[in-house]
This record gives C-alpha cells, structure tokens and sequence, in this order.
C-alpha cells in the first residue's frame, strides 16, 4: 500500500510537469521540482533533529511511570470497564496492561512510542482468539479505539510548530483535544452497535458518564469565551497539563523510591532508537511531497475541491489542510509530511496550517495500523474493523475542522 501510495505521488508529479512544460510552456518546472528534492530532504533532518530529543524525552518519562507503578494501577482501575468491553479478556491478563500503556501512548501524543506496544498488546489478545484468522471482538475493538487516536496531550505536533516557528506552539491544545473525543466516540459506539455491547451497563456508565458530562460542561464553558480567549485558555492549559504532567511523573517516581534518572535514561535509550528508525520514512513522504507540489499537482487537485466547495457557499479556507486528512488513513508518514508541508507553504499559524495539525493529532492511520496490527498476527479477515475505524476517522476530520473555525474562524 505504502509503495504504491510512494510511486503514485512520484508518478502524478511527472505527469503534472510534463503537462506544465508541454502545454503550459513552462520549462522551469524541473528545476523546481529538483530543488524540492533537495530542500525537503534537508527539512527531514532539521525536523528529526528535534523528534530526537522529543521522543527521547518522552518514552524516559514514560519508563519512569510505568517503573513507579502508573501504568500497573491505571490497568487496574480501567479492568472492570475492559471486562464489559473485551468479555472475552479474562481479568489480570496481561492484554490489559499493554493496551492502558498503548493509550497512555497515543494520549500524549506519541503514535511512534505507541506502535510497539500495541502490537505487544495484539499479540497478547491473539492467545485468546479461538479463530486465528479473524480478528476477534477484543482485538477490533482495540484496534478501532487506537485508529481514533485518543490524544490528550499531543505532543509531537507541539514539537512540529515549534520547529516551524510558531509563536504558540500548544494553541491547538484545546481543538485536538475536542476532535479527538468526537473520533473516539464514534468509534466506540459504532463497534459497540455491531457487537451489541452494553454501553447502559452500570459499570460502563460508570466510567463514561463522568467523562462525558465533564466534555460536555467544558463545551459549554468554552462556548462562552471569544476567540481570543478561546486561543488564550488553549495555550495556557497546554503548557500547564504538559509541565505538570513531567512534575508529576517525577514525584510520584520518588516517592516510590523508582531510580527515576536511571529508568529515564533507560527509556531515553529506547526513545533515541524509535526515532532514528523514522529519519528515512520522513525523507522519503516529504521528498515525494514536496515534488508533488513543485510540480503543481496538488495545487490542481485543491483548486478542483475548493471549486466544488465554492459552489455550495462555504467558507473554503479549510480545503488547503485537506492534503493531510486525505493521506491519513494510508500512512501516518506521508500525513506528517504534509503537516509539515502545509505550515511551510501556507504559514505555520495560518488557519489550513491549524487545521492541518488539528486533523494530525484528532485521527490515526487507518489501513495502516489495521495492516501492521492485524498482519503482526497473521489475522487475514478484519470483519467490521475497517468500516468502524473508516467512520471514527471521518468524525475525525469533520470535527477538527468545525472546531477549528469554532477556535480561530
């Protein structure tokens, strides 16, 4: 799929300069798409040389947590609600532990960090599948809840902003915060639908209701503020819950008497690998990129969209984030490289920039995490994984760009 997805961008990229050059008499177009080449190679390192330092940081806060028992109690204060999700996941299972840390991952917004351990998690949930060919209830409904990519602290498009020059980079704290619970919603209730899971069982309730009612009541407050304050309140609870979440990390690891610099270094280790693993990926989704909008391709394809959406009357300003909402659900890769590319052309503070990195942190790579999770066990038939995860990530988008116009409109 990636391959594919790869050769077609080069591919569209050379019919689009042939076209520019034979018919639109524009010889220069090679020399621009030359120069993309170049340029957007050097913009991969200058982008990993901070994803080093972020992840790194990251997973040696997160080794810190799971050594001072974080990680163990959030499995135990989340069992009973998994119980009633995943009935066919007995209590204690090892499973249980390693989907919590998968979500933590996903929550702060480490999609890298997380892979890894969700296939440790599928694995586990494999043992228990009675059909080894078809994905089990459990493993869909783990695989669609990570698809809708729960980010609470998105990190990693912090660190992208910063290295574009925002001013802020947390603004879009509160919008991906929003967006994500509407994908993540959605995701749950339409797999609950197919598997006739009892959402309106007490215990259920329990652990969603609170939740809910606490977004709901936040909705409510923020549908009071202005824009300005809306920016304001997004910016400050970002910094805020970012530093209080390494100060608490750190505490609680001292107090439990954890060797919190030697289990830092030791996840700090792992975090250096996860993301020199990730420097020829990027290379090559920003090079075939960049090409592609030397060449004048994708700027034809944003014309067509923002034309169709002219003739309905809408505000169409969203259509330049779209080039990262369309390539989401096949890599997560080529999605980070148009982010990257959008807040470079359009203004890393420019509303398709903000929108763009609101799509990035509220969705996940859809047909990708279904073939990396479910090929990890040699699951050959998905059921209904890929329709659920399809309709949380449309939620998603559209939700990420109505709260968008909502924040900054």
């Amino acid at each position: 799929m990636l391959n594919g997805l790869w050769l077609g961008f080069f591919l569209v990229a050379a019919v689009a300069g042939l076209a520019r050059w034979l018919v639109g008499g524009d010889p220069t177009v090679f020399a621009a798409m030359v120069e993309s080449l170049f340029a957007m190679a050097r913009l991969a390192v200058e982008v990993m040389v901070l994803l080093f330092g972020t992840l790194t940081l990251w997973l040696g806060l997160l080794r810190i947590a799971e050594a001072a028992g974080l990680v163990a109690w959030l499995a135990r204060l989340l069992g009973p609600l998994f119980r009633r999700l995943m009935p066919g996941v007995p209590a204690g299972h090892p499973a249980l532990g390693l989907i919590t840390m998968n979500f933590a991952a996903n929550a702060l917004g480490l999609d890298n960090a997380a892979t890894p351990i969700g296939l440790k998690a599928m694995r586990e949930l494999q043992t228990l599948n009675p059909h080894p060919t078809a994905a089990s209830n459990a493993q869909i409904l783990f695989l669609v809840l990570n698809a809708s990519s729960l980010t609470l602290l998105p990190v990693t498009i912090f660190m992208y902003r910063a290295q574009q020059g925002a001013a802020d980079p947390t603004l879009v704290f509160l919008p991906i915060l929003l967006a994500t619970s509407a994908s993540t919603l959605v995701g749950l209730l339409s797999v609950a639908l197919v598997q006739r899971l009892k959402l309106w069982d007490p215990v259920v309730l329990a652990y969603l209701l609170p939740g809910a009612l606490l977004l709901g009541g936040f909705m409510a407050l923020l549908a009071t503020l202005s824009a300005a304050a809306l920016a304001a309140l997004s910016s400050l609870l970002g910094n805020l819950v970012l530093f209080g979440l390494v100060i608490a990390f750190l505490l609680i690891g001292a107090l439990r008497r954890v060797p919190v610099y030697e289990r830092f270094i030791e996840g700090a280790k792992e975090g250096f690998d996860v993301a020199k693993n990730l420097l020829p990926y990027l290379v090559a989704m920003l090079c075939a990129i960049g090409v592609l909008r030397a060449s004048g391709a994708l700027d034809l394809a944003l014309d067509g969209i923002r034309w169709l959406v002219m003739q309905t009357g809408w505000d169409t300003r969203f259509v330049d984030a779209l080039p990262t909402a369309l390539v989401k659900p096949f890599s997560g890769s080529a999605a980070r490289a148009m982010l990257i590319e959008t807040m470079k052309s359009q203004g890393v503070d420019s509303f398709p920039a903000l929108v763009a990195a609101t799509i990035q942190g509220s969705t996940e790579t859809t047909f990708y995490v279904l073939a990396v999770y479910f090929g990890a066990v040699g699951i050959q038939r998905a059921r209904h994984a890929v329709a659920c995860a399809l309709a949380a990530e449309f939620a998603g988008v559209v939700a990420a760009i109505a709260v968008c116009y909502w924040f900054f409109g």
